[in-house]
C-alpha cells in the first residue's frame, strides 16, 4: 500500500498541478473534518492530500457586486461571526453552524460540506435555495457553476480530478429577502439529518412572494431543487392554502429510502412539514427585513 503524501500549496496554480500530477487518488482538503474521519476509518485511502487553506483569498469573505463571495475555506465560525452575511442571508448561516461542534466550526467549510456530497449535508440546501454559484479551478482554467451542479451521488460531485472550488458566490439580496433552513435530526446536538430544508423568498410591499427557491435535503441521492415547491410560494402570501400546495409539492419531490433514522413514509411527511415551518420564517424575515439568523435559532430540535 503506498503512503499517504500531504501538501499545503501556496497559489492555485500549484495545487492544480499538484492534483494533475498524482499517479493515483488525491484530494483537495478545505477544512477536513469529513475528509480525516474517513481517512481514520479507512473508508477513503489517497495517496496526496492538498491541503488548500494556504492559498490567498480561499479563506475570508468580502462584499462583491452587491452580494457576497465566500472564500471555499472559510471556517464556519468565521461566517457565524460576519455581521453583514447574517442579516442578508441568514438561512445560509445557520445551516452552517448546525455542522458539529464547536471545535468542529473552527475548520468546517461550505466546499467540503457540498463535496463531501452527503445527501444530508446542511448547508448544501441552504446554498441551493441562495441560488449560489461556486468558482471552480483547475488545468482549463476557471468556471462558475451553480451549486447544484456539482454533486452527482452519494460521495461523487463533477469536479474533474485536477479542479478544487475556490470559492462561492451569493448574488445581492432585493428589499423584502430572506432565507430559512430546518432539519430534523433524532437527537438534539450533533446528529445528520433525517430531512433538511431550505427556503429563499422575496416578497413585495403586500407580502406576496415574487421570487422563492426550495432546496430539500436527506431524502434522495442528492440535496434536490424543488421547483414546484417554489411554484406553489410564487405569487400568493402565505396562506393555508399556500402552505398546503407547498406541503404537497414537497412530498411529492421526496424520494427517500428507509434507514435507522425513519421510514420512508415518515420521511416524506417530515418534508413536507419543513417546508412549510422553513418557508414561514423565511417569509417572516423577510417581511421584517431583518434576517438575524440570532433571533430565531432553528433546526437543533424539531
Amino acid at each position: 500500500m503506498s503512503s499517504l503524501n500531504y501538501a499545503a500549496p501556496t497559489s492555485v496554480d500549484d495545487a492544480v498541478k499538484l492534483l494533475a500530477g498524482s499517479a493515483g487518488l488525491a484530494k483537495p482538503m478545505s477544512g477536513g473534518t469529513d475528509l480525516l474521519v474517513q481517512l481514520r476509518s479507512g473508508r477513503l485511502k489517497p495517496d496526496l492530500i492538498v491541503d488548500t487553506k494556504k492559498i490567498p483569498g480561499i479563506i475570508g469573505i468580502r462584499r462583491e457586486n452587491g452580494g457576497f463571495v465566500i472564500g471555499a475555506a472559510t471556517p464556519g465560525a468565521v461566517v457565524e461571526a460576519h455581521a453583514e452575511l447574517n442579516a442578508a442571508w441568514p438561512g445560509l448561516v445557520e445551516a452552517l453552524d448546525l455542522i458539529g461542534s464547536t471545535q468542529i466550526q473552527g475548520r468546517c467549510s461550505l466546499a467540503g460540506n457540498l463535496c463531501n456530497a452527503s445527501p444530508a449535508a446542511d448547508s448544501v440546501p441552504a446554498l441551493y435555495a441562495a441560488a449560489a454559484t461556486a468558482v471552480i479551478v483547475g488545468g482549463n482554467g476557471r468556471r462558475e457553476v451553480p451549486v447544484d451542479q456539482i454533486p452527482t451521488g452519494p460521495g461523487r460531485t463533477s469536479l474533474a480530478k485536477d479542479e478544487f472550488i475556490l470559492e462561492f458566490k451569493l448574488p445581492p439580496r432585493p428589499p423584502r429577502s430572506s432565507d430559512a433552513y430546518l432539519r430534523f435530526i433524532p437527537r438534539t446536538e450533533m446528529d445528520i439529518a433525517v430531512v433538511g430544508c431550505g427556503v429563499s423568498v422575496t416578497l413585495d410591499a403586500n407580502g406576496v412572494c415574487t421570487a422563492a427557491r426550495v432546496a430539500i435535503g436527506a431524502v434522495s441521492p442528492t440535496v434536490i431543487m424543488v421547483p414546484a415547491a417554489a411554484e406553489a410560494l410564487i405569487g400568493h402570501t402565505l396562506d393555508a392554502d399556500t402552505l398546503a400546495r407547498l406541503d404537497a409539492a414537497a412530498r411529492a419531490a421526496a424520494k427517500p429510502i428507509s434507514d435507522k433514522r425513519g421510514t420512508i413514509d415518515y420521511r416524506t411527511k417530515v418534508a413536507g412539514v419543513l417546508a412549510r415551518r422553513a418557508a414561514a420564517i423565511a417569509f417572516a424575515r423577510a417581511a421584517s427585513d431583518t434576517g438575524d439568523a440570532k433571533a430565531i435559532k432553528n433546526g437543533k430540535a424539531h
